[in-house]
């Protein structure tokens, strides 16, 4: 993959919010995704390729997400820094209630680059979205992550398995997945 000013990365959700475990459902996958982001994001800057940073502001007051708590701050690992671009979102695609389109589409940005939190909610939303308004979209699998669900019927279905089904509907059809470490062989 050629990666030129024409290709952007996008960084959702990578908040302080996502530590509470019990919260979000009890199990998580992935531990490593945050750090697997932090490197993908160090070579974006090193290079000075174009980035997005996603903010998820919940307006469900009892959310860690919610602006008014401290689990909507950024992980310092991946924290913006100053004349970092920041796109502020309350709903799970990234594209839907913000200008993250106009912004892409007004610098010339044809490819994406995907990484964040969670796996089956605000990455796949924007990921099938990004996939459909045509721009050429690469998903990090490994620097995503989600946790347990419990389904319609009250089983529940562990971390990994939704993680992996995500990402399974997703590739080949909306988006290329890799992995963090194939990615950075390849560019």
């Amino acid at each position: 993959m050629k990666i030129s000013e024409n290709t952007a990365l996008l960084l959702i959700d990578l908040q302080k919010g996502f530590n509470d475990i019990a919260y979000w459902g009890g199990g998580r996958n992935n531990l490593q995704a945050e750090e697997n982001a932090g490197k993908i994001l160090e070579i974006w800057r090193e290079n000075e390729w174009p980035l997005y940073h996603i903010q998820h502001c919940s307006t469900t007051e009892e959310s860690p997400l919610h602006p008014q708590n401290s689990g909507n701050e950024f992980l310092e690992l991946t924290q913006p820094r100053a004349g970092e671009i920041i796109i502020k979102k309350n709903v799970n695609s990234a594209f839907i209630g913000t200008d993250l389109k106009e912004q892409l589409d007004s610098n010339g940005i044809k490819k994406l680059v995907i990484v964040g939190l969670t796996t089956d909610h605000c990455i796949s939303t924007t990921t099938r979205m990004a996939g459909n308004f045509g721009y050429e979209t690469y998903l990090i699998g490994d620097a995503t992550a989600t946790f347990d669900k419990i389904g319609v019927k009250g089983e529940k279905f562990s971390a990994q398995l939704i993680h992996d089904t995500a990402l399974a509907s997703l590739h080949g059809e909306f988006a290329r997945v890799i992995s963090t470490n194939d990615f950075i062989k390849w560019i």
